[in-house]
């Protein structure tokens, strides 16, 4: 099939793909990208041609049959699709299908080929170059979906990301800012990897919000999510796309599958405590948190370095902190976290960091202890032994190490694939009643296990001088 099939498959498709273009060029061409045109009669027919040239495409590339069930709401009645799960990009198939607006990165209209037939459907284009792109995309949005219908609808993957279809995560609010109806379009695969990898597609009633969701998008987007995820009959999780790219992030520390970082993260967005500059922002946090030289905080003082009032969102990620329940906690422990959830792929600058605000001041070491606190706060576990790592770069045995100015390749290859591969973690399991971590089951229980839950040893290249080493303490 390899040798005979799928070279005609792929001829088709390529050729639909070229088939396409001069008809969304011809109907592109002096169109304005910021006001609606009647769509005429001859490009009402260009809007068929498509659709077919598309079905062909995608049937030649395997996706023979589809069922669609439900009914497509006009523009004028719903103005937005909201479609989940977002797993694939065999996703897009929904997209030709309606021909509907999506929104997209600005650089994607310059692919050739390609960048023709995005412009064709008119989408939403957010420029990451742009400071304020996300509330100018925010804006255009608004304008389309209160336009009356005269602009295209508007599809939007709510959840911001692809998933495994095995739950929906939280839904980003740019589909509900503007406060119109919605519909709601819920994807349905196979249960097993075959041939037809799409089920079928099925449009749900129109979802018009209430007077508080229109006041409230975020509660706008929860009711929408449980009705969808109550047709694909998968359960929700409050775990959101951030979440998804801290879990995910290609740093040198992978962290294990129930870390209590992800909570962490949670507290973090809805106290709104994640900083726009959060280089600057954890740098301050940093030298504010070494001149307290380990002292402990309570919760007022917890809440007047933060510059926060006391709430109970904030009492939960205290108790975060609170390991020994003495209501006192290490400020340090909070900046490393926040480094983790701010910059997930930095590891070595958040290590940097966190040896900046433990080292003593005579010799800017830390100890083995101090060593572990870090590492645990880092990984969000409650236990870590860190003993074979510390001897192992402690090779003098002096019973302390620093952060060494010069790259010491030697010892980032051991700190990295002893800690992934062979030091002992452990964070709370979950109960079996409980869909997801209560801050109760974030405190140390039961033995350590041996391994993390995804840790690997990765490679390491070759960038001298571009980042920071561990060195033996001489």
């Amino acid at each position: 099939m390899t040798v005979t099939l799928f070279p005609i498959r792929l001829l088709i498709a390529a050729f639909m793909m070229l088939l396409a273009w001069p008809f969304a060029f011809i109907a592109s061409v002096g169109r304005s990208e910021t006001t609606v045109e009647p769509q005429c009669l001859w490009r009402r027919l260009v809007d068929i041609i498509l659709r077919i040239i598309m079905r062909v495409m995608w049937f030649a590339g395997g996706f023979h049959w589809m069922t669609v069930k439900g009914r497509r709401a006009l523009p004028t009645e719903a103005p937005i699709l909201t479609l989940a799960p977002h797993s694939s990009y065999f996703d897009a198939i929904p997209v030709t299908m309606t021909m509907s607006s999506i929104v997209m990165k600005a650089e994607s209209k310059d692919i050739p080929l390609w960048g023709t037939l995005i412009k064709y459907i008119r989408p939403v284009f957010v420029s990451r170059s742009d400071q304020d792109s996300r509330k100018k995309t925010v804006e255009e949005i608004k304008r389309r979906a209160r336009s009356g219908g005269e602009w295209p609808q508007i599809m939007i993957f709510p959840e911001g990301t692809c998933t495994n279809r095995s739950c929906l995560i939280t839904f980003k609010p740019g589909a509900f800012i503007p406060a119109v109806p919605v519909q709601p379009v819920v994807i349905r695969y196979p249960n097993k990897l075959v041939s037809k990898l799409v089920k079928g597609f099925l449009f749900l009633p129109i979802y018009t919000p209430s007077e508080e969701e229109k006041k409230n998008p975020a509660l706008f987007a929860i009711n929408v999510r449980r009705i969808m995820a109550k047709a694909l009959g998968v359960p929700i999780t409050d775990y959101s796309f951030e979440d998804c790219q801290l879990a995910m992030a290609e740093g040198q520390l992978r962290l294990p599958v129930d870390t209590c970082l992800l909570e962490f993260a949670k507290l973090v967005r809805r106290l709104g405590l994640k900083p726009q500059n959060s280089e600057k922002v954890l740098q301050e946090y940093g030298n504010r948190a070494r001149k307290l030289e380990g002292q402990k905080l309570g919760l007022e003082d917890f809440a007047h370095f933060l510059d926060v009032p006391v709430s109970d969102m904030l009492r939960d990620m205290f108790g975060l902190f609170d390991e020994h329940e003495d209501n006192r906690m290490d400020i340090r422990e909070y900046v490393i976290a926040l480094s983790v959830v701010c910059r997930p792929a930095k590891t070595l600058e958040t290590m940097k960091l966190a040896f900046k605000m433990f080292e003593a001041e005579e010799d800017g070491a830390i100890t083995e202890s101090e060593l572990a606190v870090i590492l645990k706060t880092a990984l969000g576990v409650s236990h870590i032994s860190v003993s074979h790592l510390f001897t192992a770069i402690d090779v003098d045995d002096t019973g302390k190490i620093t952060f060494g100015k010069r790259s010491n390749k030697t010892a980032i290859k051991i700190f990295h694939c002893i800690l992934l591969k062979n030091t002992d973690l452990h964070s709370a399991p979950y109960n079996d009643h409980q869909t997801q971590p209560s801050l109760s089951t974030l405190k140390v229980r039961g033995a350590a296990t041996s391994k993390t839950a995804n840790g690997i040893c990765p490679e390491f290249s070759d960038h001298d001088g571009a980042i920071d080493g561990l060195k033996k303490h001489n």
